[in-house]
């Protein structure tokens, strides 16, 4: 007779990493894909506070609207971004609490590894 106990742990109990599939892999990669871009990433890190929209973002990172649009309809393609219509216009956040903590997590290290070089 078997038990539960030898069959070693369930799936579930798998850390989240070791449980993902191959399709899950392969989103996951295409969403650094997309992060790994400089100018998508400001775009993503300036809607990581605020919602955002297009004029705001373009003005305030120095670069064309329709080159932030451009890169907003694939960040939003890959479920990093969303949009929030408000009358006639439409501004930009991340309503996604995993990533806002990822996104958050590594511009604090980014900012204190330039620290610890200065010391």
């Amino acid at each position: 007779m078997t038990t539960s106990a030898n069959k070693g742990p369930s799936s579930k109990d798998k850390p989240a990493h070791l449980r993902l599939s191959e399709d899950q892999t392969t989103e996951l990669a295409d969403m650094f894909r997309l992060m790994s871009d400089p100018s998508r990433l400001r775009i993503i890190l300036a809607c990581l506070e605020t919602p955002t929209s297009v004029g705001d973002m373009a003005t305030a990172l120095g670069l064309s609207p329709s080159l932030v649009s451009h890169h907003l309809r694939l960040l939003r393609a890959g479920r990093l971004i969303q949009a929030e219509r408000r009358g006639n216009r439409v501004f930009y956040l991340i309503t996604d609490e995993h990533i806002r903590r990822v996104l958050s997590d590594m511009v604090d290290h980014v900012a204190e590894s330039e620290g610890d070089l200065d010391a």
